[in-house]
């Protein structure tokens, strides 16, 4: 209907300026739903005034994988590959000079020298894991943009690696294969001073006892290899990341039992490993001097036989595996002498 003309003065004055108006409703059909002609019928399906949950994550692109602790016993003396995946023992020669002198005589027969050679002998040992994916497994790891084969075989990889590693610290039962750590050709193990605070360890123990620790048993080693080690001579310390950490712990000078040891033995090198006390289950920290070489000699190094061996992909009806194998000689010490080692830290 068309505005009367004091019905638009009224809205005029009212503040509602609508020159382009031609009709208004009623005010009589405003209170009842004559007019409400879209009316909403009743619903069907359940009241929802939000989206699936999903619809709002956000998927970080980057794949975040959980660290294990690192393995450190190939940087202590070196890693070498020794045969092959077929070879079951290894033997190393060893030469030993024995003889005696003699007062000289010009008749005089005596005094003589001889050799004595010696097979020691090591076995290896072969290990396995298998991995295996499905057609439908491999198509749902896609859809989450996971590189599932992949990281399958770096799974694998990894697990082989952590095990080698764990033969070169402490080898395999049951075989003459053997560790850093329980080697029966290694020298007796020797023990902490007495600290002012009581007892051996070093979590109370002062910078300089634990300085004066290292160097008694660097002592031992020059005792162990009557003189053929020195102050020159290039040595590795294998300790725990958190032993490491107590010989960095500055004294009233502000010097670290660290920074004195290098300062000492320019050719000192440090290895931190778990397996000398911060391993899941330790209970004894120990603390190894090695020299690199005795007498132009190489002191130890730790072998395999096959580093990694990929063996052929089987397929099956609609899926896949695979066997992956790897081989150790656990650490081989040619000088039992030449390695130190110090428990109850």
């Amino acid at each position: 209907m068309s505005l009367f003309p004091s019905e638009l003065a009224e809205l005029n004055r009212l503040g509602f300026i609508m020159p382009q108006a031609r009709g208004m409703i009623a005010n009589a059909l405003l209170a009842t739903d004559a007019m409400a002609l879209d009316a909403q019928p009743a619903l069907s399906t359940s009241a929802n005034a939000g989206i699936p949950a999903f619809m709002s994550a956000w998927v970080d692109p980057a794949l975040i994988k959980v660290a294990f602790a690192p393995m450190r016993a190939a940087e202590l003396l070196g890693e070498v590959r020794k045969g092959d995946w077929v070879t079951r023992t290894a033997i190393f020669p060893m030469l030993e000079t024995t003889g005696e002198i003699s007062s000289y005589g010009d008749w005089n027969a005596n005094g003589q020298v001889s050799l004595n050679p010696s097979y020691p002998e090591r076995q290896s040992y072969h290990y396995q894991v298998f991995l295996s994916w499905g057609e439908m497994e491999l198509a749902l790891a896609g859809q989450a943009r996971l590189q599932w084969v992949a990281s399958l075989r770096e799974a694998a990889a990894l697990k082989l690696n952590k095990f080698q590693n764990q033969t070169y610290f402490f080898g395999v039962s049951g075989l003459r294969l053997y560790g850093y750590l329980n080697d029966p050709r290694l020298p007796a193990a020797i023990t902490p001073a007495i600290k002012a605070a009581g007892g051996t360890t070093w979590d109370t123990a002062t910078p300089e006892e634990r300085q004066d620790d290292v160097i008694a048993l660097i002592n031992q080693l020059r005792k162990q290899t009557a003189g053929l080690v020195d102050t020159e001579t290039p040595m590795v310390l294998g300790l725990s990341p958190t032993r490491m950490g107590l010989l960095t712990r500055r004294n009233s000078f502000g010097l670290s039992a660290a920074s004195l040891l290098k300062d000492t033995y320019p050719n000192l090198r440090f290895v931190q490993a778990v397996e000398y006390g911060d391993a899941t289950g330790s209970t004894v920290q120990t603390m190894q001097i090695m020299a690199d070489h005795v007498d132009a000699q190489k002191t130890a190094e730790t072998a395999f036989t096959e580093k990694l061996r990929a063996h052929a992909v089987v397929t099956d009806a609609s899926a896949w595996k695979q066997k992956l194998s790897q081989g150790t000689w656990g650490a081989i010490i040619y000088m039992p002498a030449g390695i130190a080692t110090m428990t109850g830290l």
